[in-house]
């Protein structure tokens, strides 16, 4: 169950700096609710794990840099009985293969229908070199990975034995390039101009959704999602053909968007940053750390999900901060000092949990995360749990790595 703080509906244990953001969220443009989910902490003007519901209004800075981050989640038709002794192996050609990383070009140019929709008008606005440099870095990246918490995972469903496959990552450098320029727009600036610096506590950014500006914006959030989509497509894909195996169930959405969405008989514009919609019926897989179990939910029919906005998380959430695990980076040096978690303390909790890992710094080891069952029960009238599934093979950007591509 929820308590409404500042009328903001809170699920899970409030954080005072989430519920700030959440409470000036609220106090600007045509809100008609804020929410935090349970996994909620504070992020750049809205809080991850937030929900803002607007009446005829959209946030650019609400869905954030990246745009279209999301899951898709795939059981295949092996059993861990036929690739338990393979797992090494597999991973290795899965950090072989597949780009991680920033600012990476995929080993394989991916040819695909939405470099030929009708959404690309929105970028000739801004500029023949705009439209022509933003469309050759999106196909140079589509189907890569980058790097922050972003991975590639093997599963093992712990009631079945059956094998999974899942990935998160959103609309990469061209999503990052799209939030930018709308929101220079929104402060009187040239879609390419450089950016000042950003306050975290900064106010939401909004269109009006029927305005010019509202319209290219949610345009080209669209293709945004629909290159995520394809991207996590094709990755999926590439792990299938490393294993040799075929797709029998999937599930896949994203979690930092904007959805025109019916609620007590009008639409609205749901804002969802690291927040997975969750409808009656509706599937969404909700991961956990690379030490902890993820899940295949799907929303049901209750008050307290209408109270929701059919809304839930999409992780278990932070309870450290990168710079607090990892240390303070010099990159001159390309050294860490100061961190609170070691490469020996995360190397032997991942060892006990069972999990062959490639990649990953200290910052996104098991310890940095909630438990994820702690999170989900704040959720139980809300959802059911169909699928749990234990990883047992996790491939990362490696650590050291900073992803200007903002989650």
């Amino acid at each position: 169950m929820y308590q409404t703080i500042d009328s903001i509906r809170v699920w899970g244990t409030p954080l005072e700096n989430a519920v700030s953001q959440a409470v000036t969220c609220s106090r600007h443009g045509n809100v008609v609710q804020v929410l935090l989910m349970a996994d909620h902490h504070k992020g750049y003007s809205q809080p991850v794990g937030g929900v803002v519901v607007y009446d005829g209004q959209i946030s650019p800075s609400g869905v954030g840099y990246d745009i279209a981050c999301g899951n898709k989640a795939v059981r295949t038709n092996l059993h861990y009985d036929e690739i338990k002794d393979k797992i090494s192996a597999i991973m290795d050609q899965i950090a072989k293969q597949i780009s991680f990383g920033i600012g990476r070009v995929n080993k394989e140019r991916v040819e695909h229908e939405l470099f030929e929709d009708d959404a690309w008008y929105i970028y000739q606005q801004f500029g023949k070199h705009e439209h022509d440099s933003l469309k050759a870095l999106a196909k140079s990246q589509l189907g890569t990975v980058g790097s922050g918490n972003h991975f590639v995972d093997l599963f093992v469903e712990e009631t079945t034995g059956m094998v999974w496959v899942a990935n998160h990552f959103g609309s990469r450098g061209f999503g990052h390039k799209t939030a930018s320029g709308f929101l220079n727009l929104a402060s009187g600036r040239k879609f390419s101009d450089k950016a000042p610096g950003e306050s975290m506590d900064q106010p939401p950014s909004l269109f009006d959704l029927n305005s010019e500006l509202g319209e290219m914006y949610f345009d080209a959030m669209t293709l945004a999602g629909k290159y995520a989509y394809a991207g996590r497509d094709f990755v999926i894909k590439q792990v299938l053909d490393i294993l040799g195996a075929e797709a029998t169930f999937e599930v896949h959405n994203h979690h930092n968007f904007a959805w025109k969405e019916e609620h007590q008989g009008k639409e609205y514009v749901v804002v969802r940053k690291g927040a997975t919609p969750s409808a009656p019926g509706q599937l969404g897989f909700i991961g956990g750390s690379m030490g902890d179990r993820s899940v295949i939910v799907k929303g049901v029919d209750s008050q307290e999900n209408k109270d929701a906005f059919y809304s839930t998380v999409h992780g278990a959430g932070r309870i450290m901060s990168r710079t607090e695990a990892a240390g303070r980076m010099n990159w001159k040096t390309r050294k860490r000092s100061g961190g609170k978690i070691t490469k020996e303390q995360m190397k032997q909790a991942i060892r006990e949990f069972g999990v062959e890992l490639r990649g990953a710094g200290t910052d996104e080891s098991p310890f940095v995360y909630k438990k994820l069952s702690e999170v989900l029960k704040a959720h139980e009238n809300t959802l059911e749990i169909l699928h749990v599934l234990k990883p047992i093979g996790v491939c990362m950007a490696g650590e050291n790595e900073f992803d200007p591509y903002k989650d």
